[in-house]
């Protein structure tokens, strides 16, 4: 009786699973934008301490291709300029919306043109590249501050 029967396979039909998009806090997402574009920052500077220009400058205690030298005065500055976007990360999540618009929009604009400023005369690609990753993030910065969702307005009990 088994041999006659065919066996049946169960036939499983599958739908792709389907995933509900939950949206992120504005806030959220400049935060998270800020520090991405403090980890390129971050690795662009590392990796030039592979370039023997940079370590035999920083050596002799002066900056690459500039006329800088580094002392007090400089790695102060160099900390304030760091510090800035270390803070915009937290900032994008407590201040108020009005407040945190009009930061986001101006401090990601003006560092914008900084990392711009200091590419005059850079021919690493990887340094380039970088900078250019950290340009439009800061560009998404000051898009998504400047397109702040604006308040939901409760409906009217009449």
């Amino acid at each position: 009786m088994a041999a006659t029967q065919e066996e049946k396979i169960p036939v499983r039909t599958t739908t792709p699973r389907q995933l509900r998009d939950t949206p992120v806090d504005v806030k959220l997402v400049l935060s998270a934008l800020w520090i991405a574009m403090l980890f390129v920052f971050a690795y662009v500077d590392i990796f030039g301490f592979y370039r023997a220009d940079i370590l035999d400058a920083a050596l002799d205690g002066k900056v690459a291709t500039t006329a800088l030298m580094i002392n007090q005065m400089f790695l102060t500055g160099a900390l304030i300029y760091i510090l800035i976007p270390s803070v915009m990360a937290v900032l994008a999540l407590v201040l108020r919306p009005r407040v945190n618009r009009m930061t986001n929009v101006v401090v990601s604009l003006l560092y914008s043109l900084t990392i711009v400023y200091f590419c005059r005369g850079e021919t690493w690609v990887y340094y380039l590249v970088g900078s250019a990753v950290e340009v439009v993030l800061l560009l998404a910065i000051a898009r998504t501050a400047w397109k702040w969702p604006p308040p939901q307005i409760a409906p009217s009990r009449s």
